[in-house]
């Protein structure tokens, strides 16, 4: 079975959601599946590391249950992010929980590397890899990944800055295998705009934050719900890599939106510490395409929206005329 088949079979809508960083947990995962999208998120979260034996348990049984439940309609697949540099002192340790409990997925970042992608291949798991540039994706795929995560511009958190089109084009030219595209993707519409853009799935994160089963603050819900594209902000200043960053949280912070280009990656070091500022925990990353994220919902809502939304779009685009359908 292909990846594409392994996902596409199970699925509501074509959507493999982004692993938050904090913010994604056992419940929000456990509704993402549920409501027919996969649902991830990275290992890092559960804290401490032994928490993620505890977080996979639940998963997989709760899961299970449910299946049994609603063999008309299973749940989607589940991943488990993983940052696999050499940098990450406990990823030897979270791969053999992840192998203990047959992740069916895993979506890889920071580093492709042939050594994860064998042990996940292993036990059947399935594996992606987020990529910012055409360069990384030849990367990737040379290391054996199973599929590519195109991180466009206007994603949340670490991004690209080169456009959707651009890159899905360069990779399309080489790569027929499994691909999702990420960046802004926030509605039905979207999601069958990525489709025709060469993608199989949508890669969506930045919705969920605002999701009732998230595990972020409410005050960076309502931000988001609060917020448009013109309050996202991309910087690499916090974390060395460029990311997308809600412009609010920065002033909320104690921090100069307008003034963080004149910083120095040694005076902001002093200024966050001054502060008391911590990356992520305090300053909020999210994408350009929170202007469609109305009101904190579950995610069985959220979904729901965006099948009736992605229906209705299919069924125009079908109705037009054969030249228009060409041009589209």
């Amino acid at each position: 079975m292909t990846t594409t088949e392994f996902l596409g079979g199970r699925l509501r809508l074509p959507v493999i959601c982004s692993p938050l960083f904090i913010i994604s947990g056992p419940e929000l995962v456990l509704a993402q599946c549920k409501a027919g999208i996969v649902g991830s998120f990275p290992a890092l979260n559960a804290r401490p590391p032994e928490l993620l034996d505890d977080w996979l348990a639940q998963i997989t049984e709760e899961l299970a249950t449910y299946n049994a439940r609603h063999p008309e309609a299973p749940a989607a697949p589940f991943a488990v992010n993983q940052v696999v540099n050499k940098m990450s002192k406990r990823l030897d340790q979270d791969m053999a929980i992840c192998e203990k409990h047959k992740v069916p997925m895993l979506i890889t970042s920071l580093g492709a590397r042939e050594d994860i992608n064998e042990a996940a291949h292993g036990w059947g798991g399935k594996v992606f890899h987020d990529v910012t540039t055409n360069f990384f994706a030849h990367k990737a795929i040379d290391k054996g990944a199973d599929g590519l995560i195109a991180v466009a511009a206007g994603a949340g958190g670490h991004a690209s800055d080169v456009s959707p089109f651009a890159l899905m084009q360069e990779i399309r030219a080489w790569w027929d295998g499994p691909l999702a595209l990420a960046g802004c993707i926030s509605t039905g519409r979207s999601i069958l705009a990525a489709e025709a853009m060469g993608a199989d799935f949508a890669y969506i994160g930045s919705p969920f934050i605002a999701a009732a089963e998230a595990d972020a603050a409410e005050a960076y819900k309502q931000m988001v719900v609060d917020s448009e594209a013109k309050d996202i902000m991309m910087t690499d200043l916090f974390t060395g890599h460029p990311g997308n960053y809600l412009r609010p949280s920065i002033e909320r912070a104690g921090l100069d939106p307008a003034k963080l280009h004149l910083e120095t990656k040694e005076t902001l070091e002093w200024t966050l510490n001054h502060k008391k500022v911590k990356r992520w925990k305090d300053v909020w990353g999210a994408g350009q395409g929170i202007g469609a994220v109305d009101a904190v919902r579950p995610v069985s809502e959220m979904v729901d929206r965006w099948v009736e939304d992605y229906d209705q779009a299919k069924s125009g685009l079908m109705g037009t005329s054969p030249q228009m359908r060409s041009v589209a």
